[in-house]
């Protein structure tokens, strides 16, 4: 089991390397926003235009958020003392946590970040460094520096700085936990000012928690901290610095075993296994448990529940329920205080983002992502999880007003709704489209069948399939050339084991195998002889019948031979769903701009307008899985009849076919491509449009133009590709492109899975 463990560590080791040094190192970039290219943009950007901007900037410092980027650029800066679970690793060391820290600030909220790592612990001299940055930035979040300097640091940058201080080891900690308490008070029907809190460890994160308790209403008196070296009592109060030292208490309790009998709320945020089963035994009725020590909580879920039966419990590993991950709150604070111009983030703003918090839980979200059953409040279910959409637009909003309402706000939002909208938009931009299609696929791993089983994007997307629990593969191919691969690319995989393994050259199914592919095909051409030779020649062939026979739920092929002959195989054999006229090919693109699904970009040369119409409600229920409605915009050189011709014609037609069908469709058309995504242009044909916004679905009038626009995007704009998702199969069977990635085959896996999940729902 040890051996196991170290194994698995080693191969995550090594595919976090590969991940930060490749395709090119690090995860952050600087990217122009404006065009530069030709001499007037130059001077516009540059001399002599940006003179204009610096003098407007000059007479009114309050406007270099319009004509710069700071109003929206966040400095991350650590100086290493505190890392993770690394401890003083140093300032260089911490560059890697820091950019990814940079990453989720963008991907959850759309903050720009520059990580900045300063070869300084001393408090006094760091915070000289970081004093003078004001001027480049909108706000400045402290990262993994060590306690006490942490307070003092924070605590002189917010009296000399004029933009946000937000040290998010403590306070982001602080405010998940505090919605957790309140939520969790809420059920045991106990009031915050009545309870006994005991707390292991007492760091940055510790004294920001009770602190922010305090200011919801709980009693320092009634608050019990422990650290190293014991309770923090009255005789150690000289010993220790003063933000520990105001919660000394006048005892003789030496232990944490001592404090235990009769607590209420236990905030854990120390080591591993310090908390005992006998020590829950003595807590007061439903006590709540915040074991959220990393990896290893201070004692296990299991063993807290088998003691205490009548606990809530949280800790901080994403594979239980009630998660207490910063990234919950952080990105989407920042959001609300940059919008609003906030000079500082003070308690009422962080009080704002505990009551959003604790307010969504109370929300029921329909897991489409998960099980199909909607999750609702309880035990299980005291705080959202970090990836629930809504996050950004419950707390971004609740941190502006509060902004307000305090005084600290320079940009007041004079129109909530309008910028709600905007957040809305910004839920579908942020790269979080794949999220419910992998958290499904994660609730019910299905068995995936890869036809390229001895490919190394394959093998590398099987390690990470198992590691992430998406999918239970078979992998089609030569065992001996399977394992030789898995040993040159140092991976983590033993066949048998981890995956079932589909010889083509000696399986016993094989006459099986044969006997069925002749029964559906012996009819088109196909002779006996011929049967045998494709079913130990083509994986394809053999993963399609694996899914015919139920030995798997889906099929991924594609990465060699041509597109439209993995069409034929997949036909013949797995057939079409009860509904389906034909197949099509759905493509997805995740742009900093947002989501974009293409169709039908690899099959139907020139539908017809039946076509197209089935096309279009095949794709918009394909939209449904990733919590995504359908604006459709049907596509053409003609903007709703501004030109004729066959294509035009037919467009039209499906137009009104599919307002036939569904007049509550969002669906707009036919139109030219900028109408697509530009409402006001779109306005000035149809001013009373039905299409809102971007549209996210774009249906094309035949193949080439699907498939030209879609490769084309995807080159120009280094979008994330997924797909092709190949729709109107009988179950779930996907073609990819020879160029696809690992990642691409761990998408579309979770995208197979997802949709054999839903079939399993269908059938029960």
């Amino acid at each position: 089991m040890a051996q196991e463990t170290n194994d698995q560590n080693q191969s995550l080791r090594e595919a976090a390397l590969h991940f930060h040094r490749y395709p090119k190192p690090g995860k952050l970039e600087i990217s122009p926003t404006k065009p530069l290219g030709n001499q007037r943009d130059l001077a516009l950007a540059y001399s002599p235009g940006v003179a204009a901007p610096c003098e407007e900037i000059a007479a009114d410092p309050d406007t270099a958020s319009l004509y710069t980027s700071r109003g929206n650029l966040v400095a991350v800066i650590s100086n290493g003392t505190a890392v993770l679970g690394l401890g003083s690793i140093g300032a260089l060391a911490s560059k890697p946590v820091m950019e990814g820290k940079g990453v989720l600030f963008k991907k959850f909220a759309g903050i720009d970040v520059f990580d900045i790592e300063v070869d300084e612990t001393d408090p006094a001299k760091f915070v000289e460094v970081v004093a003078p940055l004001e001027p480049t930035f909108g706000g400045i979040n402290l990262e993994d520096i060590k306690a006490p300097d942490c307070f003092e640091i924070e605590e002189k940058l917010r009296a000399r700085m004029s933009i946000p201080v937000f040290h998010d080891d403590q306070h982001g900690t602080a405010i998940i936990v505090a919605a957790a308490v309140l939520n969790g008070l809420e059920l045991a029907k106990k009031k915050i000012e009545d309870v006994k809190i005991v707390t292991s460890g007492a760091g940055a994160a510790a004294i920001a928690c009770l602190n922010l308790l305090i200011s919801l209403g709980a009693k320092r008196e009634n608050i019990w901290v422990t650290d190293r070296e014991g309770v923090v009592t009255m005789a150690r109060k000289p010993e220790v610095d003063r933000w520990r030292g105001s919660f000394a208490q006048d005892t003789d309790a030496e232990s944490l075993a001592d404090l235990m009998p009769d607590a209420d709320i236990f905030i854990g945020l120390s080591a591993a296994g310090v908390l005992k089963p006998d020590m829950l035994k003595q807590m007061a009725k439903d006590p709540l448990i915040m074991a959220l020590a990393n990896p290893t909580p201070e004692i296990m879920p299991e063993l807290a529940r088998e003691a205490r039966p009548d606990a809530m419990i949280c800790t901080g590993r994403s594979d239980y329920p009630n998660q207490v991950n910063n990234v919950l709150c952080f990105p989407f604070i920042f959001r609300g205080a940059l919008d609003a111009g906030a000079t500082a983030i003070n308690e009422e703003m962080k009080m704002a983002a505990v009551r959003a918090i604790a307010r969504l839980a109370h929300e029921p979200v329909l897991e489409a992502a998960a099980t199909g059953e909607t999750a609702s409040f309880g035990p299980d279910y005291l705080i959202p999880s970090p990836f629930d959409q809504r996050l950004i637009l419950e707390i971004a909003p609740a941190v502006a007003k509060a902004a307000m309402e305090s005084g600290v706000a320079k940009r007041p939002i004079e129109d909530f709704g309008a910028y709600h909208d905007r957040l809305n938009r910004f839920v579908f931009r942020s790269g979080m489209v794949m999220k419910p299609i992998i958290t499904k696929a994660q609730s019910d791993p299905k068995r995936v069948a890869f036809a390229d089983g001895e490919d190394e994007r394959v093998l590398r997307a099987t390690q990470v399939l198992l590691e992430e629990g998406i999918a239970r593969p078979i992998l089609i191919g030569r065992p001996a050339v399977i394992e030789s691969r898995i040993e040159r690319f140092a991976l983590n995989l033993t066949p048998g084991k981890d995956f079932e393994v589909i010889n083509p050259e000696d399986d016993p199914r094989y006459r099986e195998y044969v006997s069925l592919f002749h029964s559906l095909v012996g009819r088109s051409g196909v002779t006996p002889d011929t049967a045998r030779t494709i079913v130990r020649t083509n994986t394809t062939v053999i993963g399609a019948l694996a899914v015919k026979r139920d030995e798997a739920d889906a099929l991924i092929c594609g990465l060699q031979g041509r597109y439209i002959k993995h069409v034929r195989d997949i036909k013949s054999i797995i057939g079409l769903a009860p509904q389906a006229t034909d197949v099509s090919a759905l493509s997805l693109l995740i742009l900093p701009r947002g989501a974009f699904f293409f169709s039908d970009t690899y099959v139907t040369i020139d539908p017809s307008a039946d076509e197209i119409v089935g096309i279009a409600l095949q794709a918009r229920e394909h939209l449904k899985r990733f919590n995504l409605e359908a604006r459709i915009a049907l596509m053409s050189y003609s903007n709703f009849g501004s030109r004729d011709g066959e294509s035009a014609y037919k467009m039209r037609e499906a137009y009104q076919k599919l307002k036939a069908i569904d007049p509550n469709m969002v669906v707009e058309g036919e139109m030219q491509g900028d109408l697509a995504l530009n409402q006001q242009l779109r306005e000035r044909y149809i001013p009373d449009t039905v299409l809102q916004g971007e549209a996210n679905l774009m249906i094309f009038p035949n193949l080439e133009a699907a498939n030209l626009t879609m490769t084309i995007v995807k080159e120009m704009t280094n979008a994330l590709p997924v797909g092709p998702i190949l729709m109107g199969t009988e179950r779930p069977a996907h073609i990819l492109a020879p160029s696809v990635t690992s990642r691409g085959i761990v998408n579309m896996t979770a995208v197979a899975v997802s949709e054999a999940n839903e079939r399993y729902v269908e059938i029960d």
